[in-house]
C-alpha cells in the first residue's frame, strides 16, 4: 500500500472515531416528568435534555448525573 494512503485512512479514522463513541443523555418526559437515560439526543419535543449540554461516555456517569438533576430526584 502507499504510504499516503495509510497516513490518510489513520487521519480519517482518528477524526471520525469520536463520532462512533458511545454517548448517553439523561432525559425527560415533557407529560409524565419522568427522568430516563438515552443513547441518542432527544429530536422531538415530548423529552426533553435535563442534563444541560453535559453528554456523559458510559451508562453508570449518566446514572449518577441523573440523580444529581433536580428536576429527576423529586420523581
Amino acid at each position: 500500500m502507499n504510504i499516503k494512503t495509510i497516513i490518510a485512512a489513520a487521519a480519517l479514522t482518528s477524526f471520525a472515531a469520536p463520532a462512533f463513541a458511545d454517548s448517553y443523555y439523561v432525559v425527560q418526559d415533557v407529560k409524565t416528568k419522568k427522568c430516563t437515560i438515552t443513547e441518542s439526543k432527544p429530536t422531538t419535543t415530548e423529552t426533553t435534555v435535563v442534563s444541560g449540554d453535559t453528554v456523559y461516555k458510559t451508562r453508570a456517569e449518566a446514572e449518577t448525573g441523573m440523580k444529581a438533576v433536580k428536576v429527576c430526584t423529586s420523581n
